[in-house]
């Protein structure tokens, strides 16, 4: 489980139980800037006790499973593996998950999300974002995607791959 995918089940247990990003931040002993970057799938870590401390107000926990017993979908590591071919330093998987997320260029990575919007296959890209889009609200992805899109000069195909068939 990524730490995107956890962040998205806090936010919606959180909005289940009627509660506020400060009230539970507070108490869990979060900030309400920290819990917010978790919900949206953009802090990069949390220690394990504060993770189960956030989890515990919320009356969920974390589970332990075998690796091979759940095999999830490799539209992200297929995409970064796509956008990377040419380049010594790959795109990373949590790179590529951070800059559909924010609308943000990881720095250095130009190029590879620049290869990975001019070559990839509709059908990749559209996996791609139906994950991602289950970590955020409705439509964060698609957008994010455009703005990235146009800073990279490279908008002739996004239409394509949001088009809801």
């Amino acid at each position: 489980m990524r730490l995107q995918e956890i962040g998205y089940e806090i936010r919606r247990a959180r909005l289940g139980r009627g509660m506020t990003q400060a009230a539970l931040a507070k108490a869990a002993g979060l900030s309400r800037v920290t819990l917010n970057q978790l919900e949206a799938g953009v802090f990069p870590d949390l220690g394990a006790k504060k993770l189960q401390g956030l989890l515990e107000h919320l009356g969920l926990t974390l589970a332990l499973q075998p690796a091979e017993g759940r095999r999830g979908s490799d539209f992200v590591r297929v995409a970064a593996t796509t956008a990377s071919v040419s380049f010594k330093q790959p795109l990373t998987e949590d790179e590529l998950i951070r800059a559909l997320l924010t609308g943000k260029i990881p720095p250095g990575k130009r190029p590879h999300l620049r290869l990975l919007f001019e070559e990839a296959v509709p059908s990749l890209m559209r996996g791609l974002i139906n994950e991602l889009s289950q970590w955020t609200k409705p439509g964060r992805v698609e957008k994010n995607l455009a703005k990235l899109g146009r800073d990279l000069g490279t908008t002739g195909r996004i239409e394509e791959w949001i088009k809801k068939d």
